[in-house]
């Protein structure tokens, strides 16, 4: 893990060599040497995130390591692919305390043990900006099974993950916007709940993670596949504390980001086969609508049939 500040090496010592898997070198060379699994291709996805665009600047440090890493993992998860390891890049001021390297890594060590990846290596530097991060996930799949946005077909099923729209309560909770006395939006937002471990490839004929909402990533598998799609708003799964926040912020869960479910396209034949995968997880998965032969667009139709006018179909990183 290179490094561009005097005494910075001494900082990796203490707080990111601990994470350090085999091929990492012990943080120590400027390069990690790694080997996929025989039989195996790799499956990279990266991510950054900035404080006051991605997380907010008095976020606990623990929780903002382990949702950088779970970002990456929801990518990996899309793919249908097993995590490996991970290359990360830390920038911040240099008046950061010492206590936010401690808690930051404490959160990776965490995660690590839960999703049995480790570090590789990667980069610290100064910034005169906010803390800035990147992470490089590592992971491998079977030769020719990972599962691309490109792929679905007219008929074939759309489902999602877990419940959508807690994340983008969650964001708006933390900025006073809504209330939630159980701490569930906000846990949502924190702490993503990346997929990892729901066997998707040769079931999925399309997918991602819902990142920037799902509708804008729904409309990029229909880009992909030069289909449409069509879902029912009454379908979309909302936890319990989404349907308590009323029905004023169904745009929201339908638009807004920070799910990291799975959208999926699933032909009918092998909905069983998800199913059955899904319930061996212990991961709910529901169907939502339909992908449709015509222009690649979606649309979400409202509890009277009627098409939905939504003022914007997600977020955007520029």
């Amino acid at each position: 893990m290179a490094s561009d500040l005097p005494g910075e090496f001494a900082l990796i010592a203490r707080h990111f060599r601990p994470l350090a898997g085999p091929g990492a070198l012990d943080l120590q060379d400027d390069a990690a040497v790694l080997a996929p699994p025989a039989g195996r291709e790799l499956v990279l996805t990266a991510d950054a995130m900035v404080a006051g665009v991605h997380f907010l600047p008095d976020d606990p440090p623990d929780l903002v390591g382990r949702k950088l890493l779970r970002v990456n993992l929801s990518d990996l998860a899309a793919k249908g692919a097993t995590p490996l390891g991970y290359l990360m890049t830390v920038s911040t001021p240099r008046d950061t305390p010492e206590g936010w390297f401690v808690g930051f890594a404490a959160g990776l060590a965490d995660d690590q043990r839960a999703y049995g990846i480790s570090l590789l290596g990667g980069d610290t530097t100064s910034t005169p900006g906010p803390i800035t991060l990147s992470l490089t996930a590592i992971g491998h799949v079977a030769r020719g099974q990972a599962v691309h946005r490109a792929g679905a077909s007219a008929g074939d099923g759309i489902w999602v993950t877990g419940t959508i729209g807690d994340g983008a309560l969650g964001l708006a909770v933390r900025r006073g916007r809504l209330a939630d006395a159980s701490g569930h939006l906000l846990s949502r937002y924190r702490l993503p709940q990346p997929r990892v471990g729901l066997p998707i490839a040769g079931v999925a004929s399309a997918g991602m993670d819902v990142s920037d909402g799902l509708v804008q990533d729904l409309g990029h598998i229909c880009r992909a596949g030069n289909v449409g799609a069509e879902i029912e708003a009454g379908l979309v799964p909302l936890s319990e504390q989404a349907r308590a926040a009323g029905p004023e912020w169904l745009a929201t869960c339908l638009t807004g980001g920070d799910d990291y479910e799975l959208l999926l396209a699933v032909p009918p034949a092998r909905e069983a086969a998800l199913q059955g995968q899904a319930k061996i997880a212990d991961i709910a998965v529901t169907r939502i609508g339909q992908f449709v032969a015509g222009t690649p667009r979606v649309i979400v139709h409202g509890a009277d049939g009627s098409p939905m006018t939504l003022a914007a179909g997600g977020w955007s990183h520029f």
